[in-house]
């Protein structure tokens, strides 16, 4: 596991902290979780972009 140090804004850091205390997850296991999650969309969008440009080739 690695240890990153990150800014967060205050806003959402205020937000995270009232949801983290009336869901009892660890605020690790939670940023894992988001950018986990985050990872997984922002796959899916670098794919339809090459496919959508692999798609303009074939239709010329």
């Amino acid at each position: 596991m690695k240890t990153v140090s990150l800014k967060i804004d205050d806003s959402i850091f205020g937000e995270t902290e009232k949801i983290l205390s009336r869901i009892k997850k660890p605020r690790n296991r939670y940023i894992n979780e988001a950018l986990e999650y985050y990872n997984r969309i922002q796959k899916r969008m670098i794919l339809e972009k090459k496919l959508k440009k692999e798609s303009e080739l074939v239709k010329m």
